[in-house]
């Protein structure tokens, strides 16, 4: 694995590991900020879709050498904050890196909800949900509140300085669930046998979607890049899930959430109510790195890495003991590392 410092001329589609790390915090301890929030860069050509914008994702493009201005299109596996939290910051510093006549950049992502998840089983009292008046707002929506948020900011450069608004440059939209597939938010949010379905194209990649299972969050998705060379799948996040691994089948490279459920578990050992459902939801909504090996071998993917890794700061021991059951190359990749894939790129799956 390799780390980028510029956009390269590379006919070879290409992964960036933007950030590896998962969990809405800022993991502390040894190895703290070595792993920034979770978002993955796919390179075709001198084009970037980038899937997730976990904190600190924009410094991250920056970093890897990859211009905003290459930026096709966003997408968005689900709404929980550590995958949407540099969203914001992404379309308020990366609109002054656009050209007037650049397309607006797509940001593609789940809709409303539709009806709020039901409280924890463990509750004592039932809490109250925030924001009552619109409790689930879907992309379209969410990227609307974060620009009202910055109004201020936003005025003052377009009235003074004659910058553009950002909902000039970024074009927010949700995710159609296809009819007839029995989804329902919470009676059955991932249901089984659905077949991928296009979210995105262009002459470049055509993205493919599939529901997750990652309750109580409705809906999930995992997407599919597909190009003329090959292929990458992403899972977002999700439990072992059968509509994955049809989405991932052949694929070149898989890339999967991983979580220590022995950290969970000492970690909300002895906990009140909100510790048990602290492991109630980790265990019913992640996978370990064993079964996600055992994802890669029943979808016949050629190279598995894993990331958003929950703890952000264990050591690699943790995932890697997994390794010698994946019938793929296996990988455990460090923030901007670059992984090619596909069939210009199957000598060596990854760049050394």
């Amino acid at each position: 694995m390799t780390h980028t410092t510029s956009l390269p001329a590379d006919p070879r589609p290409r992964v960036v590991t933007l950030g590896t790390a998962g969990g809405p915090r800022w993991w502390s301890g040894e190895d703290a900020g070595k792993r920034a929030g979770i978002a993955t860069a796919v390179l075709v050509g001198d084009r970037t879709y980038l899937v997730d914008a976990g904190h600190g994702a924009g410094r991250q493009l920056n970093l890897a050498g990859i211009p905003i201005s290459s930026l096709r299109a966003v997408f968005l596996t689900h709404l929980h904050s550590d995958h949407t939290v540099d969203l914001a910051s992404l379309a308020l510093f990366g609109m002054f890196a656009l050209a007037e006549d650049q397309p607006a950049i797509r940001i593609v992502g789940p809709g409303d909800r539709g009806a709020l998840p039901p409280v924890a089983p463990r509750a004592v009292v039932p809490p109250s949900p925030v924001f009552p008046e619109q409790p689930t707002p879907g992309t379209a929506a969410m990227f609307q509140h974060l620009m009202a948020a910055h109004a201020t900011d936003l005025n003052d450069r377009v009235l003074d300085a004659l910058r553009p608004s950002p909902l000039d440059r970024f074009r927010a939209e949700d995710i159609r669930i296809p009819e007839g597939i029995g989804y329902h938010p919470n009676d059955n949010p991932t249901p089984d046998g659905v077949q991928p379905f296009e979210v995105y194209a262009d002459e470049l990649v055509t993205v493919t979607a599939t529901l997750v299972r990652h309750p109580p969050i409705a809906p999930a998705f995992a997407f599919r890049f597909d190009t003329a060379h090959g292929s990458a799948t992403i899972s977002g996040d999700t439990a072992p899930c059968e509509n994955l691994v049809r989405l991932a089948r052949d694929t070149d490279l898989l890339l999967h959430e991983a979580i220590d459920f022995d950290w969970v578990h000492r970690t909300y050992a002895g906990g009140g109510p909100t510790a048990q459902a602290s492991i109630d939801h980790h265990t019913k909504s992640h996978t370990s790195p064993e079964q996600a090996v055992d994802i890669a071998n029943a979808a016949g993917a050629r190279a598995l890495a894993l990331h958003h890794l929950v703890p952000g700061t264990a050591p690699r021991s943790v995932w890697e003991a997994a390794a010698a059951r994946c019938r793929g190359a296996f990988l455990v990749p460090d923030d901007l590392d670059v992984l090619p894939f596909g069939a210009i790129s199957r000598e060596g799956v990854v760049a050394s």
